[in-house]
């Protein structure tokens, strides 16, 4: 059995994972892969409505934080693979509950590790656990400094706390267990279909509804910025071509200052929605401060781009034109997400 025979990926209903499925499902249509996702408030499968019906896709919902039904499901279809994105991601909502990150993340990602472990150990086939993580596990930086692969964990949220967690469970099991692993750290995501707590797609629904538009302190936190589908396709260079035990950090080479960047959102929104000059910039209102703000984040990607030969395909205000314009464009899947009614699809298309 080959790796790319049958690819569990988890979490495939999110932002991200969403992408990577759609790139897998059409580029290897002698693959099949499989979505699992639990359907919690980020998980959306309208966004996948365009593949549902090929004959390689399958939708599997299940909560990895249940270990038994993960059992069930790799005794039944017998993975080859795991891609691993199911988390939760918000360090908001970390910060009031930071249990519910330690169950999905940690408790989550040991029960996949535990019995894709028990699936694997006793066969020579090619089999792949690729675990997807964050930047934030390094930490925050000054001014100065770039994060790379050998950079120390010293994470600063219940979110990154429970992803450096995770990420070393994955690579425990590969020292003790001898389990094939990859594991890729990324920036900040943004484009299309993603859930509108995030900052762009929230401050893009709130100017189209001319609501404020909250920034945390001084607006002086930098990020770096990555695209979706360059994301996307560098999981996929990592899936093919990574070497096993390794870890390759995915960046956008992007920073923005957050008062920058939404002062750029407000121009470009204000040229697509006809809207004079200075009108979306008026909605900017800074508010308390995150606890415990990471000042500054910021991805050396060289790795990836000499071993790999990945590199972001779209500069940042060429990404942002591209997301603005497919938010615009796709009004009634803003509308479904901001009042729930997508959580009805499962339902309807499914059941």
């Amino acid at each position: 059995m080959s790796k790319f025979d049958k690819i569990l990926i988890t979490g495939g209903a999110g932002f991200i994972g969403g992408h990577v499925v759609r790139l897998f499902v059409e580029k290897y249509p002698d693959s099949h892969i499989y979505n699992l996702d639990a359907l919690t408030y980020a998980g959306n499968l309208e966004n996948l409505k365009d593949i549902e019906s090929k004959s390689n896709y399958t939708f599997l919902k299940a909560d990895i934080c249940d270990r038994n039904s993960i059992k069930d499901l790799f005794d039944k279809y017998q993975f080859s693979s795991v891609i691993h994105l199911a988390a939760e991601s918000h360090v908001d909502r970390s910060i009031t509950n930071p249990f519910a990150f330690v169950e999905t993340n940690v408790i989550g990602t040991l029960n996949l590790l535990h019995v894709a472990h028990n699936h694997w150990k006793n066969d020579d086939d090619d089999h792949l656990f690729y675990h997807i993580s964050t930047d934030e596990v390094y930490g925050t930086l000054g001014e100065t400094g770039l994060f790379t692969e050998t950079t120390a964990y010293e994470p600063n949220s219940p979110y990154s706390a429970s992803k450096a967690s995770s990420d070393h469970f994955v690579r425990a099991f590969g020292e003790t267990y001898g389990l094939p692993y990859v594991i890729s750290n990324c920036s900040n995501n943004y484009g299309p279909n993603q859930f509108p707590e995030k900052l762009i797609p929230l401050f893009i629904n709130n100017i189209i509804n001319n609501k404020p538009l909250p920034v945390y302190g001084d607006g002086n936190y930098t990020r770096d910025w990555l695209f979706v589908i360059d994301h996307a396709i560098a999981i996929d260079l990592i899936f093919e071509k990574g070497k096993v035990g390794e870890t390759y950090n995915i960046g956008g080479f992007n920073e923005w200052k957050n008062i920058d960047l939404v002062k750029l959102l407000c121009q470009e929104m204000n040229e697509k929605l006809g809207r004079s000059k200075g009108k979306s910039e008026k909605l900017i209102t800074f508010v308390k401060d995150r606890p415990g703000h990471d000042l500054r984040y910021a991805i050396d990607a060289t790795k990836i781009n000499k071993e790999l030969g990945w590199k972001p395909s779209v500069t940042f205000p060429e990404g942002l034109a591209k997301t603005i314009d497919w938010y615009l464009n796709n009004e009634t899947w803003l509308k479904h997400v901001t009042s729930g009614d997508y959580q009805k699809y499962y339902d309807k298309q499914y059941q």
